[in-house]
């Protein structure tokens, strides 16, 4: 049976919207949208509306699920906070239910594109996933037994794991993984080591394909964390798999085979080894995700 429902990601730059037809082991965009997200929750929300009415175009819709960045609690369909959107404790999923005459599911968006590269991409299959987009932040998406794992809104925070090191990271602790490993930290300590300018981690790649030795250091001390966040992840949840993704994950063979061996060294010989992948679904995972979310949501509530 197909189930449609609309899909919306909304995100600190841009909004992706989708009519999306769901069957088991399936989903399929029909039509979608993209704008810039606007500034403030009022606004946000009004958009988030606007693209539900646009798509929906006479479809008998099941549900909408709605994807946002921050701390967010699916539960109670609250995001809690969002440092980029600017809002605090709001109740999206009732506001929107309020506007909609369709049930609304609320979810985060990193959890919601490893939900869908756990169903549909890398990791299909699977049971005990991780989903690791590295970009200007790192966190990761956890599926345990096939259920994503929410910890109330707050898990997966494995940028801020301690992983030995003496930067500052911007939430003002030292030894953050996001400070040395994400994109954003790359891009930082190659132009501070280099006098070089690189404005994220893809020019620190092909600086790395060069043979640039300031580059080499940098991406030696990025994996080492990434391997150690990971042995960490390895330990407490032990995933069958890791997807890497985001913009970092281009790197492909130049972060896994490095990133394999060093976890090789590292992990203690009883813990479970997971196998490292590269995600499938770009920057439509969080739609997909979400689409996910609201056929889930139905099935479970």
């Amino acid at each position: 049976m197909t189930t449609h429902v609309i899909a919306v990601d909304v995100g600190g730059t841009e909004m992706k919207a989708a009519l999306v037809a769901v069957e088991p082991g399936t989903a399929t965009p029909l039509r979608e949208i993209r704008q810039p997200t606007p500034r403030g929750d009022g606004p946000i929300l009004d958009a988030v509306r606007g693209l539900v009415e646009s798509l929906r175009g006479g479809v008998e819709l099941a549900a909408a699920g709605v994807v946002v960045p921050g701390v967010v609690d699916e539960r109670t369909g609250v995001g809690i906070y969002s440092a980029n959107l600017g809002w605090r404790d709001l109740p999206i999923r009732d506001r929107l239910a309020e506007q909609l005459d369709v049930p609304v599911i609320l979810g985060h968006d990193v959890r919601a594109g490893g939900l869908a590269e756990a169903r549909l991409g890398a990791a299909r299959g699977l049971r005990d996933v991780a989903v690791l987009p590295i970009g200007t932040g790192i966190a990761a998406a956890l599926i345990l037994g096939g259920a994503l794992h929410t910890g109330g809104g707050r898990a997966g925070e494995l940028g801020h794991v301690d992983v030995g090191h003496g930067e500052r990271c911007g939430c003002g602790r030292t030894g953050c993984l996001e400070a040395v490993a994400s994109s954003a930290a790359i891009a930082r300590r190659y132009r501070a080591r280099s006098g070089e300018p690189a404005a994220g981690g893809a020019e620190v790649v092909a600086a790395l394909r060069d043979g640039d030795p300031h580059a080499a250091a940098v991406w030696q001390d990025a994996v080492d964390g990434l391997a150690r966040g990971l042995i960490v992840l390895a330990g407490v949840v032990a995933p069958e798999c890791v997807v890497l993704g985001g913009g970092l994950a281009r790197a492909g063979g130049l972060l896994v085979e490095p990133l394999t061996a060093r976890i090789d060294e590292l992990l203690a010989p009883h813990h479970r080894k997971p196998r490292l992948e590269l995600a499938e679904l770009g920057d439509t995972a969080g739609c997909l995700g979400a689409a996910l979310l609201a056929t889930e949501g139905l099935t479970t509530a």
